[in-house]
């Protein structure tokens, strides 16, 4: 199995950026899909983006393409978020999720605690 730990959160003013990063521990990395989530407060947890083992398949929620990027570095274990132009409805809880897969999966079994992102207006 799989430990996920995310880091990179903070607060930003609207139009700022930040980068996420969710470094994985434990199991081979390579094997798994990555995406992830996010969870404002009162709301369900939704999903950002996903990322194969390969890096060969990736989706966007429709709220965040062609602001988001994702990303991963299999030889360092370490997946990223690049977020721009953020606007306050991005404010949220982001959780880094895998699951072993050769394609995108539908369900993750693996989560790390999450990271606190804040944008204000």
């Amino acid at each position: 199995q799989v430990q996920l730990a995310e880091s990179g959160g903070g607060s930003v003013q609207a139009g700022g950026s930040l980068r996420l990063s969710c470094s994985a521990s434990g199991d081979t990395f390579s094997s798994y899909a990555v995406g992830w989530f996010r969870q404002a407060p009162g709301k369900e947890r939704e999903f950002v983006a996903a990322l194969s083992y390969s890096s060969g398949s990736v989706h966007y929620a429709g709220s965040v393409r062609g602001r988001f990027t994702i990303s991963r570095d299999n030889a360092n274990n370490t997946a990223l978020l690049e977020m721009t132009s953020l606007q306050p409805d991005d404010t949220a809880v982001y959780y880094c999720a895998a699951h072993v897969s050769r394609g995108l999966p539908v369900e993750y079994d693996y989560w790390g605690q999450g990271t606190q992102v804040t944008v204000s207006s």
